[in-house]
C-alpha cells in the first residue's frame, strides 16, 4: 500500500533526477560546443542524417523528398525522431527516442541512438523548431561536418541556418539546395 507520503518522496526524488539528467545534458552540450571545430570539406552529398521531432510533424514523405532534392539514394538515409510521448512506438520513424533513452548523468543509452550520432554522414539536417536540450545535444554530438538548421536560439550548433518557417518545407529544401550549389557540395 502506497501512502501519500510515499508517494511524494518517490515524486521528489524522480524531479531530482530528471533536474540531474537536464544539467548533466547541458553541460555536456556546452563541452561539445566550446570544443567543436569546424572542419569544412568538398566532399559531395552522400550521406544524409536528418534529426527532427516527431512532436512537430508526421510528414515522413515530405522529410524523405529533401533527400531526392540533393540526389540522396534512399540507403543512405537515416531519420531519427525525438518525441516527449513515452510511447514511441507509434512513430513509423527509422528510430525515435525520447528522454528515457539518457541516462540520469546525460549519456545516451540507446545504441541505435548513439550509432545515428557516431555516423559520419556528409550532411545533418536538423529539422525542428522547439527549443528541446536533447535535440540540441544530439544535433551537437553529430559527427557530421556539415549541420545545417531552421532557426535556432543557439547559433552555435548549426554550420548553416536557414531561417525558414518550419511549415515551409519547400522552401526549406530550395534555399538548401541553392546554398549546397554555392558550397560545391552537391554532384553536378
Amino acid at each position: 500500500m502506497c501512502t501519500f507520503t510515499t508517494f511524494v518522496t518517490k515524486y521528489k526524488d524522480i524531479m531530482i533526477l530528471k533536474g540531474l539528467k537536464e544539467k548533466s545534458i547541458k553541460k555536456r552540450l556546452n563541452s561539445i560546443l566550446k570544443n567543436r571545430e569546424a572542419h569544412f570539406n568538398t566532399v559531395k552529398i552522400e550521406h544524409l542524417g536528418i534529426i527532427l521531432n516527431a512532436d512537430e510533424t508526421s510528414d515522413l514523405e515530405a522529410l524523405k523528398a529533401i533527400a531526392q532534392t540533393l540526389d540522396v539514394r534512399p540507403n543512405k538515409l537515416k531519420i531519427v525522431a525525438f518525441t516527449s510521448s513515452k510511447d514511441v512506438l507509434a512513430y513509423s520513424w527509422d528510430a525515435c527516442f525520447n528522454t528515457k533513452d539518457f541516462t540520469w548523468n546525460g549519456k545516451v543509452k540507446n545504441a541505435e541512438l548513439q550509432a545515428f550520432i557516431d555516423t559520419e554522414f556528409d550532411l545533418l539536417i536538423s529539422y525542428y523548431a522547439t527549443d528541446v536540450l536533447e535535440l540540441k545535444y544530439l544535433t551537437a554530438a553529430s559527427k557530421a561536418p556539415l549541420k545545417v538548421g531552421i532557426f535556432q536560439l543557439d547559433k552555435r550548433i548549426n554550420d548553416l541556418i536557414i531561417k525558414t518557417d518550419f511549415n515551409k518545407l519547400d522552401l526549406f529544401k530550395t534555399e538548401l539546395k541553392k546554398y549546397l550549389n554555392v558550397l560545391n557540395k552537391l554532384h553536378a
